[in-house]
């Protein structure tokens, strides 16, 4: 008896001590690995689809990797240095504003004193270098750490493509691993899949769809720079709360202050169409799915945004979507409420 509780102990030590070290070990890469994995996610119904056909997983997930390659690493080569040029002119000209001038024209009361108007002039002048230095400061570690970005890309491509082509080996693994019974197997995964469907492609329609809308009226308008603020615009898209207003509220007083009030209006009214289609479609496309209330949605994205970084605003309502299923499974629902309503319930 003592001897097999002894072995059950030294198990259990030598098990907890791998799993320590392992996570030290895959700390520095962890977030390439659940990267790969929400990629997999994404392409997973383009790799079933062009496996019919092809029937040979390892050429399908192949076709798929050198697709994923051409559309990260392209842009990544040719769009960096025009992103970093175009950053540098967006810094030089940001410490030439003057923004005191047309704020006394539209308040003129509260600018009436000449030291308020250069204090606030001051602040104003610091914010905006301090971004725009901060940005060009962003790309530059782009360029300054692409050793280690490109390692992060290879770890990235190559958990994709074996994951991919094994998938159904992974997602079996698991299931193995989870201390459920079948049916909440089960229904685990199938809520989970629903959630992450949700999250992933509102996230990722909303945010391009607000690039695209922005990128138009950029161009429409004559922009400079229109292709950075465009591509800021479609990462800036998935921002909770203020979206693409953190881009085109600063570029339209710039506007305003260079004397170009046309452009300005334009920009005002393309940002405003922006944001109005994120606060519309953003609950709808992952709300409505998930079923979860849009304040926890908001809640866990910028939760998700502190501990992961810009990845958390994918993981963050990922990971309290999950949590509440697993919730709702304990409870011994045999519908998850929080996450899954009756449609009834959700057309109200």
């Amino acid at each position: 008896m003592d001897d097999t509780y002894f072995r059950k102990t030294m198990s259990a030590i030598l098990l907890v001590s791998l799993i320590v070290l392992s996570i030290f070990i895959l700390k520095s890469v962890l977030i390439s690995i659940i990267l790969s994995f929400l990629l997999v996610f994404i392409f997973a119904p383009v790799y079933d689809w062009l496996n019919k056909y092809v029937k040979s997983p390892n050429i399908s997930a192949g076709i798929i990797l050198l697709f994923l390659l051409l559309i990260i690493i392209l842009p990544i080569w040719f769009l960096t240095p025009i992103l970093i040029e175009q950053s540098l002119e967006i810094f030089k000209e940001t410490s030439k504003l003057d923004f005191i001038t047309p704020l006394k024209s539209v308040f003129p009361s509260i600018f009436s004193s000449e030291e308020f108007a250069a204090e606030i002039g001051s602040i104003i002048s610091s914010f905006t270098s301090k971004a725009a230095n901060s940005l060009v400061n962003s790309l530059a570690n782009i360029v300054l750490n692409f050793p280690a970005i490109s390692l992060h890309l290879v770890i990235i491509f190559f958990t994709f493509f074996f994951v991919l082509r094994d998938k159904e080996i992974v997602v079996n693994y698991l299931k193995s691993l989870l201390p459920f019974s079948k049916e909440v197997e089960e229904k685990l995964f199938e809520y989970s899949k629903s959630v992450t469907a949700a999250v992933l492609y509102g996230e990722v329609v909303v945010g391009v769809l607000q690039g695209v809308i922005m990128g138009i009226g950029l161009f429409i308008f004559k922009i400079p720079n229109a292709l950075f603020f465009s591509l800021m615009s479609m990462f800036l898209g998935v921002l909770p709360i203020v979206g693409t207003a953190i881009l085109w509220v600063p570029l339209a007083i710039y506007l305003f202050v260079e004397g170009n009030s046309v452009a300005a209006w334009g920009i005002i009214i393309f940002g405003l169409l922006s944001s109005n289609i994120d606060n519309v479609l953003r609950p709808v496309i992952v709300s409505k799915k998930t079923k979860i209330h849009s304040a926890i949605i908001l809640v866990s994205m910028i939760g998700g945004l502190f501990f992961f970084g810009i990845l958390g605003f994918i993981l963050g309502p990922l990971i309290i979507s999950y949590l509440l299923i697993l919730l709702e499974i304990y409870r011994g629902k045999a519908k998850p409420a929080v996450i899954v309503q009756e449609s009834s319930a959700s057309s109200k």
